[in-house]
């Protein structure tokens, strides 16, 4: 299962990488803390919606890009998770000491 945070994150990180931008850059520009930046894009935080906004003006990106990126890739992963559906198994017969008293 993919956390929502996490792919966020990943989007977020790659955007920043992709532009040649530091951290410490798009945290000062976006007003946030480098290190609560840093655990948003390791996925270990979740940004509040002010908070993402705020990330996304700083690296030049409007907030529908980086959710419909973000709904991309856990949609891909959901395909490639999905469980195929199965029987349920019979449940094994219960044997009690009578009947097995009366087997004998």
């Amino acid at each position: 299962m993919t956390l929502l945070r996490t792919e966020m994150g990943a989007v977020l990180r790659a955007v920043r990488l992709r532009d040649g931008r530091t951290l410490r850059d798009v945290s000062t520009q976006a007003g946030t803390a480098l290190g609560y930046l840093s655990e948003v894009e390791r996925g270990g935080k979740e940004a509040s919606s002010e908070i993402l906004a705020a990330i996304c003006a700083a690296l030049g990106v409007t907030q529908s890009s980086v959710l419909a990126t973000v709904a991309d890739r856990m949609r891909a992963t959901e395909h490639r998770c999905t469980p195929t559906r199965h029987r349920p198994r019979p449940r094994a017969r219960q044997t009690t000491g009578a009947a097995l008293a009366g087997a004998r």
